[in-house]
This record gives C-alpha cells, sequence and structure tokens, in this order.
C-alpha cells in the first residue's frame, strides 16, 4: 500500500511558486547601450571613451574633412567618412584608433 501525503492548499502553492520561481529558465535581459563619438575640428570627441562589453559606439564627422576611423592594430576599420556620415561598431574589446588619413588624431576605447 503507498502512503500519500496530503499538503494543505496554501502551503502546496506556496511550493509551486517557490519552485517555479527558482527554476526559472529565461536569462536576465542585457541592456546594451549607444555612445556616439563626434569628429570635429581635427579631433575625436570624447578622445576617451568608457563603454561595456557589447556596447554600440557610432562615430558621425561632423569636419568638413574627409577622416576614417582605424583600430590601432588594423582589427576594424571604417570605410571613408565624409561630412555628416557615421560609422557604427559593436566594442567587444579595448583599443585604441586614430584616422588613418591624419594619424595625429587618436581616441581610445576601454571596455570596463
Amino acid at each position: 500500500m503507498k502512503a500519500t501525503i496530503a499538503l494543505p492548499y496554501p502551503v502546496f502553492l506556496l511550493f509551486l511558486v517557490c519552485c517555479s520561481a527558482s527554476c526559472s529558465t529565461t536569462p536576465e535581459a542585457i541592456h546594451h547601450q549607444l555612445h556616439t563619438v563626434e569628429i570635429t575640428g581635427m579631433k575625436f570627441q570624447p578622445a576617451v571613451l568608457t563603454v561595456n562589453n557589447g556596447d554600440t559606439v557610432v562615430f558621425v564627422n561632423k569636419d568638413l574633412l574627409t577622416h576614417n576611423v582605424t583600430e590601432e592594430n588594423k582589427g576594424w576599420s571604417s570605410t571613408p567618412l565624409s561630412a555628416n556620415q557615421s560609422y557604427k561598431k559593436v566594442i567587444k574589446e579595448s583599443s585604441g584608433y586614430y584616422c588613418s588619413f591624419h594619424p595625429v588624431m587618436k581616441g581610445k576605447l576601454i571596455v570596463k
């Protein structure tokens, strides 16, 4: 003969709620931010930007000259950006960058 245990209804509901809350398979949503770096006056502004892994940086050329954005080890590079053109990049690791047309223009992305 099999023994059964009868739980009072409120205890049973509490048990179900606790089990379902601890067994959740839905990962927490990750909210990535969008950051802007303006190219103006032959400078990247801000010159140093701290972001989270997976954030997107938009480089916007507000200068009259054509520029680009090139990672210091040439791991990635934008196309030439004329006035008011932009380039988006999802950032996964810290790196320096520069304009290959004007190498004195430098910036840095720091992933925290």
